[in-house]
C-alpha cells in the first residue's frame, strides 16, 4: 500500500482525461509532470502523484500502514437479547472523525444507550442501514457477532470487539474463513500502559454496582440499620465473594449504603484494598498464595477450598441453600458463564426455598449510558493505539496488539505466546538491508562522526566552562556530584522491568521527599517558629513528611499487588536492623566528634537511595529496594540533624513536623482506594514541587544578608529561580494530572486559543523575572522576582498539563517525578548540601529516561507530551 495516499473518487471519463493529459506532458522534459499511481485497498481506488523525472529526497522515516483518512469505522446496533449498549458514543465519534476517519453508524444503534442519531450525525458521523454499516474497514462491536452479523462483514475488514474465543471456538472459524483481521477486548493484556484500553475492569466495575443495587431492590429490608420512634432497624449483612474489581466495586457500594459488609478473596493482597474501603477481611487458617503474576486468581488446592467453603457455611450458609434465612438474597456475577452457585439459573431470577437468586447476565446493559462511555473510551483509544502517527498498522511486536490479536487475514494467532521477562534492555528492532544502506548514503561516516565529535567537545567545553567561572571549589565539587550521580540514575531505570514502572515511580516520588532536609536546615526559633523564614522552612518539613511517609506506603501496597505465589514470606521487619545499625553508629560517632562522619552518612544514605531504585528493577529484589529506600531517607535525616545539632526546642519542633506530617502521610496512603494509587503518585508529587518552592523563598529571605559579599551569590540566586521554576511547575501540573486521573476533570485536553503563544509568553516572563532577580539588589525587588516566578510557573504548569489527554497522563506523571528531582538537585546547589543534589540527579535522570521508555511504548512524542501536544 503506497503511503500517503490522496483518495479521490472519479467517473471512467475524468480517468481518461486525466491520462491523455499525462500522456501529453511527456514530451516536456522541461517543465515534467507529476505522474498520479493508482493502488487497491479493500475494493477502493487511491491515488498519489509522483515525479518520474525529479529524484525525490528520502524521507527520515516511513510511517507503516494505513492513513486514517482512507479507513471508514462501522459501528453496529448491538442484537443480542437485552442488549442496550453501543460501541461508541458521539464524544468517541467525533474524536475518531478528527482523527480523520469516515464514521458510519448503524441507525438507531445508540437510542437504547440515551445516544440520538442527531448526536451521532453532529459529531461527524453518517447514519447508514445494516449492510452499509458491515461494509466499513473497521467494525466495533460491543458484543461478538451472531452468524447472521457474520455473513455481513467483507473480506480483509477488521472486528474489534468482545469475542471471549475461549468459549466462542465455532464463531473464530466462521470470522476466519471471511480473512478478517480479529481483536478481543476481553483478551487485551493487564499492563500500565493498556490499562485506558480495560474494558473487562470498566465493565466489572459497572457489574459490582449495579449487582448490589439489584440486591437491595429484592432484598426486602434496609441496608442501612435505623433506630427510629417505631423500633430499630438492624443493618443487613453482606458477603462479597472475590476481591477483583466488580468485587471491590460491590464493596465500595453496599458499604455507602449502609450494609455491615465482608469480603473474602484468596489474594492476599486484597486484604488491604477490602479494609480501606471500610470492610472486614474474612481469612481462614491455611496459608496460600491465590494470586498468579498477573494478578488473576488461580486455583487453590483441595485443603484450602474445604476450609473456604467452612467459613462460607460459617457466614452466610452459602454452600447449603436449605438453611439460609427467608428473604436472603444470592447474586451470581457468574451466570454467564454457569454460575458459581448450584441453584443459580442464568439469565433468571426467582426464588427457591425463600432465598432470591438472581442470575442476570446482563448488568452493564442495565446501566447501558454508563457502561457505553466507558466502552467507548476504552476501544477508541485502543483502536488509535494500533499503529502510530495517524496511520492504522497491526504491528505483532507490540505486546498489547500481540496479546489481543485473534485473527489476521484470517490466520489463528489466538492463543499468544508468553510474554518474555528480561531484566536486560530491549535491543533496538534490526532494520533490513536495503534501509541500512539507505540510512548509510544519506549520511556519510566523516558526517556522522563528526556531529558526535562536536557534541563531545560541546560537552566538554561546557564542563570547563562552569570550572572557569567556578565562585568556589564547593560548587565544583557539587558539579562532579552532579555529573556522576545523572549517569547512575540513567543506568539504573534502563533495568527495570515494565511492570515495575509504578512502583518506580512511587518510590523516587517517596525519596524526593528529602526535600525535608533543606526545611530542616533553615528551622530555627524554639518550640514554635518565631519568624517568616523558621516557618516556611517548618512548613516545607511537614509538607515533604507527608510526602516520604505516604510515599512509600503506597509503594508497599502496589508492590504487593504485584506479590507471585512463589515470592517468599516478605520479613521486612528485619530490615529495622540494618537501619538501627545506620543511626546507631553515626549518632554515637557525632557524639564522640568525629568530623567525618556527617558526609560518610550522606554518602551512605545516598546510595541506600540508588540501591533502591536498583532493587526496583525486578519482583525478587523490589521490597529490598523499597526498604532501602527508607533507610536512605531516615539516615539522611538523622545526619542532618546530627550536622546542625538543634537544640531540645526546635528539635521538638522538627519532632512535630515529622510526626504530624507523617501520621497525615500514612492516613491518606492507607485510607485511599487501590484503584487510586496511580494519581495519589501524582498528588504527592505536587507536594515536593511546594515544598521546593516554600525552600527556596525561605533560603533566599535567610540568605540575602550575604548576598553582597558572597561570591558564590550568583550560583545560589541561579539554584533560587531554578528551585521555584521547577517546583511550581511541578506543584501545579501533579495537581491537574491527580484531577484528570481522579476524574475530578475532565480527561479530555483543554486546548486553549493559542495556548503555544501563552506558553511561550509564560517562559519569557519567567526568564525575565530571572533578570530581574540578578539586576535588582534590593530585598523586595529579589523578593517579588521569585514571587513572580512562582506563580508565573504555576501557572505555566497548569497550561502545559491541562492540554494533554487522561491517556498520556502516566507519562506526565514520570516527567513531573523528573522534574521534582531536578528542583531538589537545584537545592542542593543551593544549600550546598551533598545529598539533596546526589537525590536530585539520580530521580531527575531516572525520571527522564522513564517518560521516554514510556513514551515510546506508548507511541507518543516525549516533546509533544511535555508542551502540551504541540505539534499535533
Amino acid at each position: 500500500m503506497t503511503k500517503g495516499l490522496l483518495r479521490l473518487h472519479l467517473s471512467q471519463k475524468q480517468l481518461l482525461d486525466i491520462k491523455c493529459s499525462f500522456t501529453k506532458c511527456r514530451s516536456n522534459y522541461l517543465k515534467p509532470k507529476k505522474y498520479l499511481t493508482v493502488s487497491e485497498y479493500g475494493g477502493r481506488r487511491n491515488f498519489s502523484t509522483s515525479n518520474p523525472l525529479k529524484k525525490e529526497a528520502p524521507k527520515a522515516t516511513e510511517v507503516k500502514g494505513i492513513p486514517y483518512q482512507n479507513l471508514t469505522v462501522g459501528v453496529p446496533r448491538e442484537i443480542w437479547k437485552n442488549e442496550r449498549r453501543v460501541a461508541i458514543t458521539p464524544a468517541a465519534t467525533e474524536t475518531l472523525v478528527k482523527k480523520g476517519f469516515t464514521v458510519k453508524i448503524e441507525e438507531n444503534a445508540g437510542v437504547e444507550a440515551k445516544f440520538r442519531n442527531r448526536d451521532y450525525e453532529q459529531a461527524g458521523a453518517n447514519l447508514v442501514n445494516t449492510q452499509n454499516v458491515f461494509s466499513s474497514d473497521i467494525i466495533l462491536k460491543v458484543r461478538q457477532p451472531i452468524d447472521k452479523e457474520v455473513e455481513y462483514f467483507k473480506e480483509n475488514s477488521t472486528l474489534i470487539s468482545f469475542l471471549y474465543p475461549y468459549l466462542n471456538k465455532e464463531l473464530i472459524d466462521k470470522l476466519g474463513k471471511k480473512k478478517i483481521n480479529a481483536f478481543a477486548m476481553d483478551c487485551i493484556p493487564r499492563i500500565s500502559r493498556a490499562q485506558v484500553y480495560d474494558a473487562l475492569s470498566s465493565m466489572a466495575n459497572i457489574s459490582g454496582y449495579r449487582a448490589v443495587v439489584e440486591a437491595a431492590n429484592h432484598f426486602p429490608r434496609f441496608f442501612s440499620g435505623q433506630i427510629t420512634a417505631a423500633g430499630k432497624v438492624p443493618p443487613a449483612k453482606i458477603l462479597v465473594i472475590g476481591g477483583g474489581v466488580a468485587g471491590l466495586s460491590a464493596v465500595g457500594q453496599a458499604k455507602c449504603m449502609g450494609a455491615i459488609v465482608r469480603a473474602f478473596d484468596t489474594r492476599s493482597a486484597v486484604k488491604e484494598q477490602v479494609e480501606s474501603l471500610g470492610a472486614e477481611f474474612l481469612t481462614i487458617n491455611i496459608e496460600e498464595e491465590g494470586g498468579t503474576s498477573a494478578g488473576y486468581s488461580k486455583e487453590m488446592s483441595k485443603e484450602f477450598i474445604q476450609a473456604e467453603h467452612d467459613l462460607f457455611a460459617k457466614q452466610c450458609k452459602e454452600e447449603n441453600v436449605e438453611s439460609m434465612k427467608p428473604g436472603s438474597v444470592l447474586v451470581d456475577l457468574a451466570a454467564e458463564s454457569g454460575g458459581n452457585i448450584e441453584t443459580t439459573k442464568p439469565g433468571k431470577v426467582y426464588i427457591y426455598n425463600d432465598v432470591t437468586h438472581i442470575g442476570l447476565t446482563d448488568f452493564p446493559s442495565m446501566m447501558p449510558t454508563q457502561s457505553s462511555t466507558l466502552y467507548a473510551n476504552n476501544i477508541s483509544k485502543f483502536l488509535l493505539s494500533i499503529g502510530e502517527q495517524n496511520h492504522f498498522y497491526i504491528n505483532l511486536d507490540d505486546e498489547v496488539v500481540r496479546g489481543s490479536i485473534i485473527l489476521e487475514k484470517g490466520n489463528l494467532l489466538w492463543p499468544p505466546p508468553p510474554p518474555k521477562i528480561s531484566l536486560t534492555p530491549v535491543a533496538a528492532p534490526k532494520k533490513d538491508l536495503k534501509a541500512a544502506e539507505k540510512e548509510k548514503k544519506e549520511i556519510s561516516p566523516f558526517k556522522a562522526t563528526l556531529n558526535t565529535s562536536l557534541m563531545t567537545t560541546a560537552g566538554i567545553g561546557s564542563i570547563l566552562g562552569l570550572g572557569m567561572t567556578s565562585p568556589n571549589p564547593e560548587f565544583t565539587s557539587m558539579l562532579t556530584v552532579l555529573g556522576l550521580s545523572g549517569l547512575v540514575g540513567y543506568h539504573t531505570v534502563w533495568g527495570v522491568t515494565p511492570a515495575l514502572h509504578s512502583p518506580l515511580m512511587s518510590v523516587t516520588n517517596a525519596i524526593s521527599g528529602i526535600t525535608a532536609v533543606g526545611g530542616l536546615l533553615l528551622m530555627n526559633g524554639g518550640y514554635y517558629p518565631t519568624n517568616s523564614v523558621e516557618a516556611l522552612a517548618a512548613s516545607a518539613a511537614f509538607i515533604s513528611f507527608i510526602n516520604v511517609f505516604g510515599g512509600f506506603l503506597v509503594t508497599k501496597r502496589m508492590l504487593d499487588m504485584f506479590r507471585r505465589p512463589e515470592d517468599p514470606p516478605a520479613y521486612n521487619s528485619l530490615y529495622a536492623i540494618p537501619a538501627l545499625a545506620f543511626t546507631g553508629a553515626y549518632g554515637w560517632a557525632a557524639m564522640n566528634g568525629l568530623a567525618e562522619i556527617h558526609q560518610a552518612a550522606y554518602l551512605a544514605a545516598s546510595l541506600c537511595c540508588v540501591g533502591a531504585l536498583a532493587g526496583l528493577s525486578s519482583q525478587k529484589t523490589s521490597r529490598l529496594g523499597n526498604n532501602l529506600g527508607m533507610i536512605g531517607v531516615a539516615g539522611g535525616i538523622a545526619a542532618t540533624l546530627g550536622q546542625i545539632a538543634p537544640s531540645n526546642e526546635v528539635l521538638a519542633q522538627m519532632a512535630a513536623c515529622v510526626i504530624a506530617g507523617g501520621g497525615l502521610g500514612t492516613i491518606i496512603a492507607k485510607k485511599i482506594q487501590i484503584t487510586d494509587l496511580p494519581q495519589l503518585v501524582a498528588g504527592f508529587h505536587s507536594l515536593v514541587g511546594l515544598a521546593a518552592v516554600l525552600t527556596c523563598v525561605s533560603t533566599f529571605m535567610h540568605d540575602f544578608p550575604t548576598f553582597a559579599t558572597d561570591p558564590a551569590a550568583n550560583v545560589v540566586k541561579t539554584a533560587l529561580f531554578l528551585g521555584t521554576y521547577i517546583g511550581g511547575v511541578t506543584f501545579s501540573g501533579s495537581l491537574i494530572a491527580y484531577g484528570k486521573l481522579q476524574g475530578i476533570l475532565k480527561s479530555t485536553p483543554l486546548l486553549l486559543p493559542g495556548r503555544h503563544a501563552i506558553n511561550t509568553g509564560l517562559l519569557l516572563s519567567n526568564i525575565a523575572a530571572a533578570g530581574y532577580l540578578f539586576y535588582d539588589a534590593s530585598f523586595a525587588g529579589g523578593l517579588g522576582a521569585l514571587g513572580a516566578t512562582a506563580a508565573l510557573s504555576a501557572t505555566m504548569g497548569v497550561t502545559l498539563t491541562a492540554a494533554i489527554g487522561g491517556a498520556d497522563m502516566p507519562v506526565v506523571i514520570t516527567v513531573l517525578n523528573s522534574y521534582s528531582g531536578w528542583a531538589l538537585c537545584a537545592e542542593g546547589f543551593m544549600l550546598n548540601n551533598n545529598l539533596m543534589t546526589i537525590v536530585g540527579a539520580l530521580i531527575g535522570s531516572s525520571g527522564a529516561i522513564l517518560s521516554y521508555i514510556m513514551c515510546k511504548a506508548m507511541n507518543r512524542s516525549l516533546p509533544n507530551v511535555i508542551l502540551g501536544g504541540f505539534g499535533t
